[in-house]
């Protein structure tokens, strides 16, 4: 079943904080249909206003009422607003106040953490702090744009307010710094729930190849090598990171690509940086890794990363160790 994506919007919403993650979402489901698989997402547009006018000026119609109640499986998105110097005042005019006590009353309940409806509650920028400001934070960590941390702390002292972070995962609360920063959350949200593959094909298509994470300064190892515009060589690693157990020697890799196994190692080493091999071996690494911090054993993680068996595993590493010792 499709997640419902409700984007609150109010007067004055960045135009940017809602485009960027919705076309992201659109382009998962384009991504999704291109491999004969049904759509993930499905959009809505609502707020306490049918009309509104944006950031830029542009007029947004046609905006749903706001629900009595939360869809099963919705995911809520609070978008942020001008007036970040102004402070609170001024984000409060025209339509704060309604979608407040929307939000206290009707998605405070929805997105406990033990309801069983998979609800959640992304923000971008300013969005967190309505949500504070409507009870939904408590002390769970959270972050905002930078120049609203001390306001965010205000309106919710009892939590952990994050600074000096892209955003912040702590239950069904998913919020992020601000503008673009909406844009990598809503690719980790879309990794999250149609795998990494989809998540690095939305990612080429919007030209954001280098995909920032949460708290952990390290790049997951399916998006090393990611920051290039080589289409060939994107289709292979968009291939062995949805198929890591496939048979991937050069061959089939040069397949993918329709270019020649020569052409193919060579494109790899000027737009990648390391041997079509490494490639693929850097994905399985990465995706045991993932499966062992999930708690899988270790048999079952190498195998559901690709490897044929511990061993081969273990040598890819001492592999990657030798060409990186701080790996």
């Amino acid at each position: 079943m499709a997640i419902d994506l409700l984007f609150l919007v109010l007067p004055d919403t960045l135009l940017l904080d809602l485009a960027g993650p919705a076309e992201a979402f659109r382009l998962a489901n384009q991504h999704l249909a291109a491999r004969g698989r049904p759509p993930a997402f499905r959009m809505r547009y609502i707020g306490p206003m049918a009309e509104v006018e944006t950031s830029v000026g542009l007029q947004v119609a046609g905006l749903e009422p706001l629900p009595e109640a939360l869809p099963p499986r919705s995911w809520l998105v609070l978008l942020g607003r001008p007036g970040l110097r102004e402070g609170l005042p001024r984000l409060q005019r025209s339509g704060w106040l309604a979608a407040r006590h929307w939000l206290g009353t009707v998605a405070a309940p929805a997105l406990d953490a033990a309801a069983p409806d998979g609800h959640r509650l992304l923000t971008v920028c300013v969005g967190a702090l309505l949500a504070a400001d409507a009870g939904l934070v408590g002390r769970r960590s959270i972050t905002t744009h930078h120049e609203l941390l001390d306001g965010l702390a205000a309106l919710a002292p009892d939590a952990r307010v994050c600074a000096n972070r892209v955003f912040v995962v702590d239950g069904p609360i998913w919020s992020s710094a601000g503008i673009t920063a909406g844009i990598d959350l809503a690719l980790h949200c879309i990794a999250d729930v149609c795998g990494e593959g989809i998540a690095a094909a939305v990612a080429g298509t919007m030209v954001v190849f280098q995909r920032r994470g949460t708290d952990d300064p390290e790049r997951s190892p399916l998006l090393d090598g990611r920051d290039h515009l080589h289409p060939a060589v994107h289709r292979v690693q968009n291939a062995v990171s949805e198929r890591p157990r496939d048979a991937w020697n050069l061959a089939a890799l040069a397949a993918v690509a329709h270019v020649t196994p020569r052409h193919l190692a060579r494109l790899f080493k000027e737009h990648a940086g390391v041997s079509p091999r490494d490639y693929v071996e850097r994905v399985r690494s990465g995706l045991a890794e993932q499966a062992l911090a999930r708690g899988l054993g270790t048999t079952q993680a190498v195998e559901l990363a690709g490897f044929g068996s511990d061993r081969q595993w273990r040598r890819a590493k001492a592999r990657r160790r030798a060409r990186d010792p701080a790996a």
